[in-house]
């Protein structure tokens, strides 16, 4: 399998200390979890992750992370919080029979030549309810990107890894069939922290 060049701009430069602080702030300006989704992530982030444990999950792959996002976890924290529910762990393992939607499309993400092959598309997609439960179609559309979080009600964050939107945040609301592009990874991640 082909893995992702590395980009030929230099790795997005993460200020672990700064985002530390803001988190604090976050953590003391919410002491009850008010804002949506810090119930589950509680303004906390879990270790940075070995830049070898990263390393083998891109060679288990054939990809290349995107930089942004690369750095973040090898940098910054390796999940927690962040928007929605927070951020989901990269390589933590899955649970056995598991009723979660979002434990699902983790699996499925880490099926072989899943992430490796480009992600299909382009500009926002909508669905044909005609082919709402063909989940062959499903993963078709999103191969390519990885679930990095979600948001409630059937809606998830994937980040695409392969392919020319690599490092591009996507929105995929698998309850009305809905795909739609967003920012990179770092200015999602940004948006939420700074908000």
């Amino acid at each position: 399998m082909k893995r992702n060049a590395p980009s030929a701009e230099p790795a997005p430069v993460w200020d672990a200390a700064a985002v530390r602080a803001r988190l604090d702030e976050l953590a003391r300006r919410d002491p009850e979890g008010k804002r949506f989704g810090s119930e589950e992530h509680r303004y906390r982030l879990t270790p940075p992750l070995p830049e070898a444990a990263v390393r083998a999950f891109e060679e288990r792959y054939a990809i290349r992370l995107p930089d942004s996002y690369r750095t973040f976890l090898t940098r910054i924290g390796g999940s927690g919080a962040g928007p929605h529910y927070g951020l989901l762990p990269l390589d933590a393992p899955l649970p056995v029979d598991s009723d979660d939607a979002v434990d699902d499309l983790r699996e499925q993400d880490r099926r072989p030549g899943f992430l490796a092959a480009p992600f299909p598309l382009s500009a926002e997609w909508r669905g044909n309810p005609a082919e709402r439960f063909d989940e062959e179609a499903e993963r078709a559309r999103v191969a390519g990107s990885l679930v990095i979080a979600e948001a409630g009600c059937g809606e998830f964050v994937r980040l695409v890894v392969t392919g020319p939107s690599a490092g591009q945040i996507w929105f995929d609301d698998m309850t009305w069939d809905h795909l739609r592009p967003g920012p990179g990874f770092r200015d999602w991640y940004l948006s939420w922290l700074l908000r």
